[in-house]
């Protein structure tokens, strides 16, 4: 009996670990989606801070967004020198765990 106590109370020391680790990433606000007549929906690739067009039936499926631009890779993307301005701002949080603000052009 003496284990089944400690598999719950450990049990419970979990759950709440858990619960509370995912608070912090339901809290996580992004900028709001961009409004391209070529793409209905969007993907926000938090390492980037830009969206992507995740849009089957569009041309530019799979393609990056950022500052009223479509890049075909990510290679393309990080060429930019409008993107690499954007990357070392102070305004720039991509990356995992990142937080909110990016930039998605518009």
């Amino acid at each position: 009996m003496k284990g089944s106590k400690t598999k719950k109370l450990m049990t419970g020391v979990l759950s709440t670990v858990v619960a509370t680790s995912m608070t912090g990433c339901g809290q996580q606000s992004l900028p709001p989606e961009p409004d391209d007549e070529n793409c209905d929906e969007w993907e926000w690739e938090a390492e980037e801070g830009v969206y992507e067009c995740e849009d089957y039936d569009s041309d530019f499926y799979g393609h990056y967004f950022y500052a009223g631009k479509y890049y075909k890779t990510k290679s393309k993307l990080l060429g930019s020198s409008a993107y690499k301005k954007y990357r070392s701002s102070k305004g720039f949080k991509g990356g995992f765990g990142s937080g909110s603000k990016g930039g998605f052009g518009g």
